[in-house]
C-alpha cells in the first residue's frame, strides 16, 4: 500500500491541491494519507461506488465514541439529530419527513425570489474594485435560505455568523477557539431555532420550517431537536457549499475568459455542472466502515475511517478526457460534487438554480468583469474556497 504525505495546511498544497490528486491518481487509486491517518481514495470510480456502499456510513460505530466534552455539548446537541450524521432507519425517517416538505414544486417557487435577490444585490455594486464573495456569492444563498425557512431577512447576518462558525468544525486546522466559537454559535442558533418554531406552530406560514412542523410519516412527526438539527443543516449545507461553488465559477470563467454564450439560457445549466467538477467547494467526505471490507484490494478494517476526495474525484482522467482543463462543453453531470448514495445533497436542486440564476444574471448585468487582483484560496481544507475575490465591474 503507497504512504502519502500532503499537509492540507501546505501553502501550495491550498491554492493547488490538484497537482497532489493528479500524482496520486497516477501511482494508485487509494493509498493512506499518513497526514489524516487514514485509507484515501482518489479515483471517480471508486468514489462513486464507496459513496453508495452501504456498508459504509457516516455515523460513528458505538465502539468508537467518546464523551463529548463540556465545551462542545451545544454543539453536539444539534449534530445528534442531523440527517447528515445518521443511518439505516432513522437517517430514512429523517430524509423522508424532510423530502416530503423540501419539495421541487416549493424550489421552483424560489425561481423569482432568486431572481428579485440577485438584481438587488448587483444594483448595489460599486463603481471600483469590490470583493463579489462578500457583495455576492454570501448574500444571495443566505436570503434564499431565509425566505425558504420563513426567517425574516433581517436576521440574515446572524445566520452567517452561526453557520460560518459551526462550519468550520470541519475543516482541517481545527482548533480550541474554532470549537468554542462553534458552541456558542449552535447555542445561539439553537435558542433562536426553538423560539421561532414554537412561534410557527402558532402561527403556521407557507414556508418551510411550517412544512416541516406538519410533515408525517406514519403518525411520526419530527421532534423539535430534529426540526432544529434539519433547518441548522439546511443553512449550513447549502449556505458554506453554495457561496463557495459561486465564488470558485466566477474566478473559473474569469480566469479561461469563458464566452458569454457559454452563460446563455440554453447552455447554462451544463457549464455550472462543470464548474462543480472542475473546481467543486467540498473537497473531502469522510466515512466508517461498518463491517471488514477490501478497497481496490486493500483491507478496511470495521470501525476504519476512509476519505472520500471528491476534489480528485472530479478529474479523473479514466472519466473525462483532458480532465484538467475547463470546458463548458464537457458532460460533467457526473461529477460528486454533491455527494452520492443515500447522503446525496437534498438541496442540490436548489443549489443548482441558485449558481444557474446567479451566474447568468452577473455577467449580463457586468459582462465587463474583470480580475482586479489574483484569486486566494484560504487554508480551511477540506473546504476549497477563495478568501476574497476582488473584481471590477
Amino acid at each position: 500500500m503507497i504512504k502519502l504525505n500532503q499537509s492540507p495546511s501546505d501553502p501550495a498544497f491550498i491554492q493547488n491541491p490538484y497537482a497532489f490528486y493528479a500524482k496520486a491518481r497516477r501511482d494508485t487509486p487509494v493509498a493512506y494519507w499518513e497526514d489524516y491517518g487514514m485509507l484515501a481514495v482518489f479515483d471517480h470510480a471508486t468514489v462513486h461506488a464507496l459513496l453508495r456502499d452501504k456498508r459504509l456510513g457516516r455515523e460513528v460505530p458505538t465502539e468508537l465514541r467518546k464523551p463529548i466534552p463540556d465545551h462542545l455539548q451545544a454543539f453536539d446537541a444539534i449534530e445528534q439529530h442531523s440527517m447528515l450524521e445518521k443511518e439505516g432507519d432513522t437517517h430514512r425517517r429523517l430524509r423522508g419527513l424532510v423530502l416530503r416538505a423540501f419539495t421541487s414544486r416549493r424550489i421552483a417557487a424560489l425561481n423569482d425570489d432568486i431572481v428579485e435577490i440577485c438584481a438587488d444585490l448587483i444594483a448595489t455594486f460599486p463603481k471600483g474594485g469590490f470583493d463579489l464573495i462578500s457583495a455576492y456569492c454570501t448574500q444571495l444563498p443566505v436570503r434564499v435560505i431565509a425566505r425558504l425557512l420563513g426567517v425574516p431577512e433581517e436576521h440574515g447576518d446572524d445566520l452567517l455568523r452561526w453557520s460560518n462558525a459551526m462550519v468550520a468544525m470541519y475543516q482541517a486546522n481545527r482548533s480550541r477557539a474554532i470549537e468554542d466559537a462553534a458552541n456558542l454559535a449552535a447555542s445561539e442558533f439553537s435558542a433562536f431555532l426553538r423560539a421561532y418554531i414554537e412561534t410557527r406552530r402558532n402561527d403556521p406560514r407557507d414556508d418551510l420550517i411550517t412544512n416541516l412542523i406538519a410533515a408525517e410519516e406514519d403518525g411520526v412527526k419530527l421532534s423539535t431537536d430534529e426540526l432544529i438539527g434539519t433547518c441548522v443543516l439546511l443553512l449550513n449545507a447549502g449556505h458554506e457549499a453554495t457561496v463557495h461553488s459561486m465564488g470558485n465559477a466566477v474566478k473559473t470563467l474569469l480566469e479561461h475568459n469563458t464566452p458569454q454564450s457559454a452563460l446563455a439560457a440554453d447552455a447554462i445549466a451544463d457549464t455550472a455542472e462543470e464548474l462543480l467538477r472542475f473546481d467543486p467547494p467540498l473537497h473531502m467526505f469522510t466515512r466508517y466502515a461498518y463491517e471488514d471490507i477490501e478497497v481496490a484490494g486493500i483491507p478496511l478494517k470495521k470501525g476504519d475511517e476512509v476519505a472520500l476526495v471528491l476534489g480528485s474525484a472530479g478529474r479523473c482522467e479514466k472519466v473525462w478526457e483532458n480532465a484538467s482543463q475547463f470546458a463548458p462543453s464537457k458532460n460533467s453531470k457526473s461529477h460528486v460534487a454533491f455527494g452520492g448514495g443515500i447522503h446525496f445533497c437534498v438541496g442540490a436542486p436548489l443549489a443548482r438554480l441558485e449558481m444557474q440564476i446567479g451566474l447568468k444574471m452577473l455577467f449580463d448585468a457586468c459582462p465587463d468583469l474583470k480580475l482586479a487582483q489574483a484569486p486566494i484560496y484560504a487554508d480551511s481544507y477540506h473546504f476549497h474556497k477563495l478568501e476574497q475575490l476582488i473584481v471590477t465591474p
